[in-house]
């Protein structure tokens, strides 16, 4: 088999998933704004759609000037707050705001929530320009609602590449000053992906980039577990990503629940013999053991209510006080409905949470 048609059967692979399986719809680049860095048509289709009432009052104080006037006001809220925040808060518009994302409530018996949240449009895009100033393309594009979030750079062992030129690739060829790419503004993750390993960084930096695996473990569950990936029923190793990680709600919960900015207040040289604080922020991805870790013991409770013990094995470095702090804040927002109250058939020690 010839190195083009692996890589095509990788290539097509991950896009049939994400379409059929992952809840994601084909995007179109060329309803990609390269300066602006979204998707106008699609975040003006979500407001119609979503908030028909508020559109229909604006319409009638801004006439056919609307979308532009909305796209950029959109633009600076995106360039100001981030689009984590607009995405979780809406944005300012005349004095309305405006909603650009809904997440799942922590019950089922909001209808009209669950209405809206059934609205998000995900939509996945290939081969998008990411530089204002030249024809270079970036393999994967991740939006929701016309605003990117993730982005993708897709290679194959079958023709000599790794995840590793992925990394290579960010580092040496992409410009964190594109719009596209401005730290928090607009994408906030970005992933280096082969069939075998998936990294990730939330920061493009030039060579400072630093790159943080997304992968299970080659044993996951065990003792002794190394680096990379166990087998998957897919054939690719990686398939535990798209399928499961990607998949629609799975996305928006993490955006939703997972992602923060972290702030550390830290001295550094200010040129004149001495030192200044500056405060440096991080945006922070949740790790893939963080992600299991959490969703199983909140699925547990859900099933075998509270007051049972359960051992998670996090190793030094690996985050446990992001997991403590995710997993504590989504068992404070279950609700008692729920939750299911039973009596278990088996002791309450630790020895039974794996």
């Amino acid at each position: 088999m010839s190195q083009q048609t692996t890589e095509r059967i990788f290539e097509t692979y991950v896009e049939e998933i994400l379409r059929e399986k992952a809840g994601w719809q084909p995007g179109d680049k060329t309803e990609w704004d390269k300066e602006r860095a979204l998707f106008p048509e699609h975040v003006v289709s979500f407001l119609q759609t979503t908030q028909p009432k508020l559109w229909e009052e604006m319409k009638a104080l801004h006439g056919v000037g609307l979308e532009s006037l909305l796209v950029n006001t959109l633009t600076k809220e995106l360039d100001l707050k981030g689009s984590l925040h607009v995405l979780r808060h809406g944005f300012k518009f005349y004095g309305k705001s405006f909603r650009l994302a809904y997440f799942k409530p922590a019950h089922g018996l909001n209808f009209d929530v669950l209405e809206l949240y059934n609205k998000n449009s995900l939509r996945l895009t290939r081969q998008v320009p990411c530089h204002p100033s030249d024809g270079c393309t970036v393999d994967m594009l991740f939006a929701v609602n016309g605003i990117p979030i993730a982005t993708c750079e897709l290679k194959n062992p079958g023709t000599g590449q790794s995840w590793r030129h992925a990394v290579k690739q960010y580092r040496e060829d992409r410009d964190p000053r594109a719009p596209l790419f401005q730290f928090k503004s607009r994408a906030l993750v970005h992933f280096a992906a082969d069939p075998d390993e998936i990294h990730m960084t939330t920061r493009l930096q030039k060579e400072k980039t630093h790159f943080l695996p997304f992968n299970r473990g080659s044993h996951p569950g065990e003792v002794k577990c190394g680096a990379g990936n166990p087998q998957h029923p897919s054939g690719y190793r990686t398939g535990y990503f798209w399928e499961e990680i990607l998949q629609r709600d799975s996305f928006i919960d993490v955006i939703g629940h997972f992602m923060f900015i972290e702030k550390k207040e830290e001295k550094v040289d200010d040129g004149k013999g001495g030192k200044k604080r500056v405060v440096k922020e991080t945006m922070v991805f949740p790790r893939y053991h963080q992600l299991d870790a959490v969703r199983k013991l909140v699925a547990t409770t859900r099933d075998e209510g509270p007051s049972h013990n359960y051992l998670i094995q996090h190793s030094a470095g690996s985050g446990k006080t992001n997991s403590i702090s995710w997993l504590s804040h989504r068992l404070a927002s279950l609700s008692f409905s729920s939750v299911k109250f039973r009596v278990p058939s088996r002791c309450g020690c630790a020895c039974r949470a794996r």
